[in-house]
């Protein structure tokens, strides 16, 4: 029997390891036809892992609101995640945590407390939300016309599979030739974008949506930069009129880190380049990220 080709990537689903080429799921999961999951995605970037325990913090924590019930314990995912990482050989990748519920039995009430869930993980190569060539220039982004379904609705600091009006949104940034569109709420407020949190830069001080926004771990990195920097740093509400005249804009996510906005719709930000306060914390950002900071080694054999 020939050796497992992991070259593409590993993956974990209900106890079982595999190639990420094998890796499935049966089409009746509820995970899947009713998006009955919750999922957290934790970088690996200079062969280590950054802000590991926060992000399996944050798992545990979608994975109890959600009333999800996996047999793994936090320190067997995180086992199981840096299991995949030695198995692809990745020293930069997107590892993936999914906790699914399964349809339930037959002879059972239809009902999502008789469905077991599961453990499905997975790793691939890094993956940027915006090419470093747009991230170099400063992203171009719109205001959504798509209203961001209400934290009634759904919990926004529960990462989950709703993203219904948030591909509503990056279709239409696409047909106006931007990358990226940010959503409001109901009140006109800011909330966040396609996978990533947002900022403003307002006289010198950073602000970020207090609400309606996940709790990004990298969004958490972003406020502890501005402290060790000295750059004042608050949650709050921020509506759209003021959102559109910031002096910077920009976002954060695990997938790319600090990532400038250089264009909102029409106006351009700025000389159309990133901003100072921006860039500084991006530079910062990656700087600290070398030096090992909030890292964990990943034993590669």
């Amino acid at each position: 029997m020939s050796e497992p080709d992991w070259s593409t990537g590993a993956a974990y689903i209900d106890g079982q390891y595999m190639p990420l080429r094998d890796a499935k799921i049966p089409v009746t999961e509820w995970g899947y036809r009713r998006s009955d999951v919750t999922y957290d995605v934790v970088g690996v970037y200079y062969g280590v892992f950054f802000r590991l325990d926060d992000h399996i913090k944050r798992f545990r924590n979608s994975i109890n609101k959600l009333r999800l019930n996996p047999t793994e314990t936090d320190e067997q995912i995180k086992e199981i995640l840096t299991e995949l990482v030695k198995r692809s050989g990745y020293r930069e990748a997107y590892v993936a945590m999914d906790c699914v519920r399964s349809r339930p039995p037959r002879g059972v009430p239809l009902h999502p407390a008789y469905g077991r869930s599961y453990l499905i993980c997975h790793v691939l190569p890094w993956v940027w939300v915006f090419t470093p060539e747009q991230q170099e220039r400063g992203v171009h982004a719109i205001i959504g016309s798509a209203e961001r379904i209400a934290p009634e609705s759904i919990d926004p600091t529960v990462k989950n599979f709703h993203w219904g009006d948030l591909t509503r949104g990056n279709f239409e940034a696409h047909e106006q030739g931007a990358e990226t569109a940010i959503l409001l709420d109901r009140h006109g407020r800011v909330t966040e974008g396609p996978g990533y949190n947002v900022f403003a830069v307002f006289d010198g001080k950073v602000a970020t949506p207090r609400s309606g926004a996940l709790e990004g771990i990298t969004r958490k990195s972003v406020i502890e930069l501005c402290d060790m920097l000295g750059i004042e740093c608050e949650l709050r509400d921020i509506h759209r009129a003021e959102f559109e005249a910031a002096d910077e804009i920009f976002c954060s996510t695990t997938a790319g880190g600090i990532m400038p906005i250089s264009r909102l719709g029409d106006r351009i930000l700025g000389n159309g380049r990133p901003g100072p306060i921006s860039t500084r914390l991006k530079v910062t950002f990656w700087e600290k990220r070398e030096q090992g900071w909030h890292a964990t080694p990943i034993a590669y054999e």
